[in-house]
């Protein structure tokens, strides 16, 4: 079973810097579109970025962006989430998921991918 592992939360300050990281020991993640969501306490989950196959194309949520990057590392086999400025409204649960590998398309849709980490915890103290 194809397993996504999230590392890197903490609690931070306001202001501060954290690097999200996901990891697959039995998937290649360079062919697949990869995204970040979060969820924040009695909140929906919410796109938070998305990176291409290539890694050419991103996509970010307004809220976070010129804050975040989202890249890859192929020869680590993770994509990450250098997350800077960060807000206490930045505050969720994130979590790395996956398209199918049939599809090319970056979405901020949820319901586009189909394989899901079991998040890490991201605190911002103000």
């Amino acid at each position: 079973q194809v397993q996504l592992v999230e590392s890197g939360g903490g609690l931070v300050q306001a202001g501060d810097s954290l690097r999200l990281s996901c990891a697959a020991s039995t998937r290649t993640l360079s062919n697949y579109v990869m995204g970040w969501f979060r969820q924040a306490p009695g909140k929906e989950r919410e796109f938070v970025s998305a990176i291409s196959r290539s890694g050419y194309t991103t996509m970010y949520a307004d809220s976070v962006k010129g804050r975040f990057t989202i890249f890859r590392d192929n020869a680590k086999n993770t994509v990450s989430l250098e997350m800077n400025s960060l807000k206490s409204e930045d505050t969720a649960d994130y979590y790395c998921a996956s398209r199918p590998s049939s599809s090319p398309l970056i979405s901020r849709a949820p319901s586009m991918y189909d394989t899901w980490g079991q998040g890490t915890q991201v605190t911002v103290s103000s």
